[in-house]
């Protein structure tokens, strides 16, 4: 058997560690990326050091049969050097969790080669799937063709999009990773403001101070709605809210919906005796809540002793992927209608960054923009308008994520091909669905799977699952 992935970064990583732990007899691996930074992917290359991964370890483990493997990798000392007081938990820069991907991948690569298989990567883009023949064949943009049996897209995630159409503007950053070397490019006394204010919002804010910046900073967008705050992890377990009574409510009932799984949520509280009811009201009051107000309550509580948001920040990534699959249509729009929210409480930041940006709405150097409506360039920096009025900026920094399942801008003539050639069609939601058993997505480009798609846990679930389809043809 000879596989082909097409790209480097965590959900390769996490198909190589699981092909390693699963193959039998020989075969053959092809890596293909263009990227010199093998492994890391855009989120994990090198950056400065307050470029933080924004989760405890114990939800960072890129080998889903193990959720200790990341912080066994990490060590006592090295978790120590990163603890975050307030979370208790080591928090570390990007760059060293792409060490961690690295290892990782190369021993996978080592288990691999003791197995009797080929493996090798190619310092090229692919640029074209054909399914002509038995065999899948893909071009790289070199010219080269390089054949397979089994393809597996790990392309990772969407682009930047430039909502406002600033592209080519001097001072505007259209994309800020990383952050080493576009902050290089903001003076020091500059007024930016930051398109977003979700998480790569909150790592330029930090950046910018850790870099000494003396300037005004203002977080602008439509909704002003930061992301919560990560708290201090309590050791407990959810009994209700896992995959195992998910999958027994999919087997009596042949499907799962939203009022199914609130209500194995209502019951992980009432064990602890907190309200599901208050609950809610807290989390639906977040989006109308000064954001300043609620960044310092949440991070008050970053010890608070109930668990209803630690148990729904956890399950949202280790059984949420699960549960979307499981979901009617008209419960995954509701879902979407709260986009921003969902991701603000899935998503959350960690103390220290939200510690960081309450010294800066305290120093009144950081302020909070709700109601955008335009950005435009104008002589000598840029005019924002908003619901509460204009504001001048120097610098802007494009902090919107991509939408969910968007198509990466270098990834767009393969994808091209491959729905030119049949080999896979575009799902409606969002995302690249198969059309062909001997093509596999992994990541964020997965059509049909939940709008939270870059958590390490899901990356490494469908990692796994995709492992055992692709050797199960082998089998059959």
């Amino acid at each position: 058997m000879h596989i082909a992935i097409v790209g480097a970064g965590a959900a390769a990583v996490g198909l190589l560690d699981a092909l390693a732990g699963s193959v039998e007899g020989a075969g053959e691996v092809t890596v293909l990326e263009p990227s010199p930074h093998l492994w890391r992917g855009r989120p994990y290359g090198p950056d400065l050091d307050s470029v933080l991964v924004n989760a405890p370890p114990a939800i960072m483990s890129i080998r889903r049969a193990d959720s200790g493997h990341y912080a066994s990798w990490l060590g006592a000392e090295r978790a120590a050097a990163h603890l975050d007081d307030l979370l208790g938990q080591p928090l570390v820069p990007r760059a060293l969790y792409g060490a961690y991907l690295a290892d990782t991948a190369e021993a996978a690569v080592a288990g691999l080669c003791a197995r009797g298989w080929r493996v090798r990567v190619v310092p090229a883009r692919v640029v074209a799937v054909t399914g002509a023949g038995l065999r899948p064949e893909l071009l790289t943009e070199d010219g080269h063709h390089h054949p397979a049996d089994q393809v597996v897209l790990c392309v990772g995630g969407g682009t930047p999009q430039d909502h406002y159409g600033l592209g080519g503007a001097p001072g505007f950053v259209g994309d800020p990773y990383p952050l080493a070397h576009t902050l290089d490019h903001v003076p020091a006394g500059s007024e930016v403001a930051v398109i977003g204010s979700g998480l790569t919002a909150v790592d330029v804010v930090v950046s910018l101070a850790a870099r000494g910046h003396g300037g005004r900073i203002a977080l602008v967008s439509r909704s002003g709605l930061l992301p919560h705050v990560w708290q201090r992890p309590l050791g407990h377990r959810p009994r209700h809210v896992t995959v195992e009574r998910v999958e027994t409510l999919h087997r009596a009932h042949g499907c799962v919906t939203l009022d199914d799984l609130a209500g194995l949520l209502r019951a992980e509280l009432a064990e602890e005796g907190e309200d599901f009811a208050d609950f809610a009201a807290e989390l639906m009051g977040a989006a109308s809540e000064e954001p300043v107000r609620r960044l310092r309550r949440q991070l008050a509580a970053a010890g608070d002793p109930r668990i209803g948001r630690r148990v729904l920040q956890e399950t949202a990534h280790t059984v949420g992927p699960y549960a979307w699959r499981l979901l009617p249509e008209p419960d995954r729009d509701r879902l979407r209608r709260h986009f921003r929210l969902a991701t603000s409480v899935a998503s959350p930041m960690v103390p220290v960054n939200a510690a960081v940006l309450l010294r800066l709405f305290d120093a009144g150097q950081l302020t909070v923009a709700a109601g955008v409506r335009k950005i435009e360039a104008v002589d000598g920096g840029f005019r924002v308008r908003g619901d509460s009025g204009d504001l001048h900026a120097d610098v802007v920094v494009n902090a919107v994520n991509p939408p969910p399942q968007a198509v990466p801008r270098a990834a767009e003539p393969l994808v091209t091909s491959l729905l030119a050639g049949g080999l896979a069609a575009l799902h409606p939601a969002g995302g690249l669905v198969p059309a062909d058993p001997r093509l596999h997505v992994v990541g964020d480009l997965a059509g049909g799977g939940p709008f939270i798609t870059s958590g390490i846990p899901g990356v490494a679930a469908r990692a796994a699952r995709t492992a055992q389809e692709v050797l199960a043809t082998r089998a059959g």
